[in-house]
């Protein structure tokens, strides 16, 4: 059950983060975020193993090679590919389509890991992840005056679900990835902190070199934005909630349970979203609550399947 808990508390961080991440993508491109994103998360994974005492534990200088490598392509794959073209649909979708086309994600990590790493899943649980995805769909797909605004716009529907479905593969493999890594290969137990760290680390280092590409108008909006304070914080903070901790939880997740029952309970983040918009005064349709009902019927599911 460690696991499965881990995987809902970083779904509702990642439901926090996400509305700054939506409004920090209107002033800096997909991959320059998601590189300054990642480069405080790793400042913040260094802090925390330096306080922890985890450079001079035994986990460290142990990692064997080949779990180190499948952490590494884990992290390029799903955070340096993955996040970055996750933003751009944001940009081109809304934030509730990019979520829709994000429900794709648990399926397809149930069956690459029922084929590369040979993880069955009982009846119960495939049912169990069809009505979480059935609960947060049909939050999703509701119909919201943003969702209007975003069609008169006339955005690039086909560029936004393209990057969306290949965002939502690239978690998947990502999420496979580090679940043979964290299973315990070669006799190693890695700490979920250390393999965070590797896949954030592999993810801005892949990131890198897009720089170059950048236009100078771009950069030079970019620096202007990381001279306001109240731009920095937004960064902070979205930075500290959705990738230091959300990552964090994401891998003890994915090494607590299986990798189709984390992803489909870390894709529960529009669920949390309704609360949260409740306190703040929003009207909350029938259909929205009914939709959380029935996704939290798949949750209690999948946490008290035999």
């Amino acid at each position: 059950m460690q696991g499965e808990i881990a995987a809902l508390v970083a779904a509702c961080l990642w439901a926090v983060a996400s509305a700054f991440y939506g409004h920090l993508g209107t002033y800096i491109p997909a991959v320059q975020l998601n590189l300054i994103k990642g480069v405080v998360a790793i400042a913040l994974f260094l802090v925390t193993i330096t306080v922890t005492g985890g450079f001079t534990g035994e986990l460290y200088p142990k990692i064997p090679i080949m779990p180190l490598y499948l952490l590494s392509v884990s992290g390029i794959v799903g955070i340096g590919l993955g996040d970055s073209a996750f933003f751009k649909s944001i940009n081109a979708l809304g934030a509730r389509r990019a979520l829709l086309v994000q429900t794709l994600t648990p399926p397809i990590t149930a069956i690459l890991s029922l084929i590369f790493i040979k993880e069955q899943l009982s009846i119960v649980a495939w049912c169990g992840i069809l009505l979480v995805i059935l609960g947060v769909g049909w939050v999703i797909t509701e119909r919201t005056p943003d969702d209007i605004n975003c069609e008169q716009l006339n955005l690039n529907l086909s560029s936004g679900i393209s990057f969306g479905v290949f965002s939502a593969f690239a978690g998947a493999s990502g999420a496979v990835l580090s679940r043979a890594a964290l299973n315990n290969i070669e006799g190693v137990n890695i700490n979920p902190l250390w393999a965070a760290l590797i896949r954030l680390s592999a993810g801005v280092v892949f990131l890198l070199p897009f720089l170059r590409f950048q236009s100078k108008g771009q950069k030079i909006g970019l620096y202007s934005q990381l001279k306001s304070v109240k731009f920095i914080s937004a960064i902070l903070f979205a930075a500290f909630c959705g990738t230091y901790l959300g990552l964090w939880l994401q891998q003890t997740a994915i090494k607590f349970t299986a990798a189709g029952i984390a992803s489909t309970l870390m894709q529960t983040s529009p669920v949390f979203i309704i609360p949260i918009a409740m306190s703040m005064g929003e009207k909350i349709s029938i259909r929205a609550i009914l939709g959380v009902v029935i996704a939290l019927l798949g949750i209690a599911v999948l946490f008290y399947q035999d």
